[in-house]
């Protein structure tokens, strides 16, 4: 059984859902283990007090905020607890927005809501009103010692919250912009068009995999049968220097698209984009 994250209030207007949170996404990687070479045995970290010059057991440990150098500030659980905002256990929206407004850049961790029982039909009116508005609602919530801006969107199985990142949060790079004396040729831009449209598909996210981590699995167990490493050749890129040819040579490199496919694009192409099939006629003058 999932754990739950959070749990709390969400409102808006009058009426209040007891709701809980469960983390809608986890990362999985392959672990590695710190090894002693010497004799194979996995090493232990341990805390260690320069001070005292001493191990120390976590018993011993309390918080400490660096407030000059070498100089803490001590805060215990209890300190902590006694300034946790309303949002630690109650959710209020605080605005309704449109969800194409927000810059995904913004968006963080992403959790599962799910009503109490006694929350069901208010959940069930919040999540309708929402899919037929299309509106996704903003809210505060503190949780992991901190207060996060949410977003709170409709989905087919019933709400999704995601964490943000504040304005400050997101870091202004300069190299990132764009380049006003960088220019292409509409021609070119034509060309990319139509590879685009020969990439295109309906997202599926069951269509990729992480292929990294199941070659690390395999060397891995490669190494335990005493078999050799088989390493991946890396994929020699000649330079583009001219983009009209390279252009040209990925759309004749494109895979071939179903008949079936190919012809259910060309119905569903906007009219404007049709040409017509009758000829033009030819005016007289003169």
């Amino acid at each position: 059984m999932a754990s739950t994250v959070w749990k709390g209030y969400i409102t808006f207007g009058l009426i209040t859902i007891p709701v809980r949170l469960f983390a809608a996404a986890r990362t999985e990687r392959v672990s590695f283990h710190q090894i002693h070479q010497v004799c194979g045995t996995r090493i232990k970290q341990q805390i260690y007090c320069p001070h005292c010059e001493r191990v120390v057991e976590r018993s011993e440990l309390v918080k400490g905020y660096e407030a000059e150098k070498d100089r803490y500030v001590i805060v215990n659980d209890e300190e902590i607890k006694s300034i946790a905002p309303a949002s630690s256990d109650n959710m209020e929206i605080l605005e309704f927005v449109r969800a194409e407004g927000i810059d995904p850049i913004y968006f963080d961790a992403s959790y599962f809501m799910v009503p109490e029982e006694a929350g069901k039909k208010a959940y069930h009116l919040l999540l309708e009103t929402m899919r037929k508005s299309g509106y996704s609602a903003i809210a505060q919530i503190a949780m992991h010692q901190r207060e996060y801006t949410v977003v709170v969107r409709p989905h087919a199985d019933g709400l999704l919250l995601h964490t943000m990142f504040y304005p400050e949060e997101v870091r202004e790079v300069p190299e990132f912009r764009r380049d006003e004396s960088v220019s292409v040729k509409p021609q070119e831009v034509a060309l990319a068009e139509k590879l685009v449209e020969g990439l295109a598909s309906d997202f599926d996210p069951s269509k990729y995999h992480d292929d990294y981590q199941q070659r690390l699995l395999k060397m891995v167990e490669a190494k335990r049968e005493g078999q050799p490493v088989q390493g991946e050749a890396p994929k020699k890129r000649a330079p583009v220097i001219d983009l009209m040819q390279a252009l040209q040579k990925s759309l004749g490199e494109l895979p071939r698209k179903p008949a079936a496919r190919a012809a259910q694009e060309e119905t569903s192409a906007p009219p404007a984009t049709k040409k017509s099939a009758q000829p033009r006629r030819r005016t007289a003058t003169g």
